[in-house]
């Protein structure tokens, strides 16, 4: 089992250097107009409201509220929550970002256009019943994006992930199809998008599987 407290401290912890990967902080010009453009393929052209569970430093969410998005962020460490609203201010734009479990977003009975998760389920202890809740979150007719992969994750970081993180339903990752097995009973329509071949919104090019799933509610 793995805990909570334990957890929001790894990721805590990591805050400080958390935007020093490309793909995590964006800072290259290049891969942030690269997610900047998927981002912007997948969101409504009107103004959205956005849920983005296990936002981090609120990359993704200052993609979206520079789109023109109503975007609401909720991250279990608190030192990722400051780190997201403080780019989101520094940018001029607006953003509300809760410190709650992403798999159990603490938003109430609030709906949202669009629901976005990208590399959290390999940290879920349970994640079908996380996805059965985003769904709940999501109106009817809105979208789920799911952006996931296999990947060590858990093993490349120089910290240690917390105890009993090997024996998560999909520790390392989970593949597209297996993703796709667990959401499709729960939406409407799904589709995969493969995104292994597209170096610019990794910073460099990547050998294992990463995609997102597309789903409408």
């Amino acid at each position: 089992m793995t805990n909570i407290a334990a957890i929001a401290g790894y990721w805590d912890a990591a805050a400080e250097r958390f935007d020093e990967e490309p793909d995590h902080g964006l800072r290259d010009l290049k891969t942030r107009d690269a997610w900047a453009n998927l981002l912007n393929s997948w969101l409504p052209s009107r103004p959205a409201d956005v849920l983005d569970v296990g936002c981090g430093t609120g990359s993704l969410s200052l993609l979206a509220a520079g789109a023109g998005h109503c975007v609401t962020g909720v991250d279990l460490s608190p030192r990722m929550v400051e780190r997201a609203r403080a780019k989101l201010t520094a940018a001029g734009l607006a953003g509300r970002f809760l410190v709650g479990d992403a798999a159990a977003p603490p938003t109430g009975d609030q709906r949202f256009d669009v629901l976005i998760s990208r590399h959290l389920m390999w940290t879920l202890p349970d994640p079908h019943t996380a996805l059965a809740d985003w769904i709940s979150h999501v109106r009817p007719g809105g979208t789920l994006i799911l952006i996931e992969g296999r990947w060590g994750e858990a093993t490349q970081s120089a910290t240690p992930y917390v105890a009993g993180a090997g024996t998560l339903p999909w520790a390392g990752g989970i593949g597209a199809a297996d993703l796709a097995v667990a959401v499709r009973p729960l939406v409407t329509d799904l589709r995969v998008e493969p995104l292994d071949g597209q170096a610019a919104l990794w910073g460099r090019t990547v050998t294992d599987e990463r995609y997102a799933v597309i789903a409408t509610v």
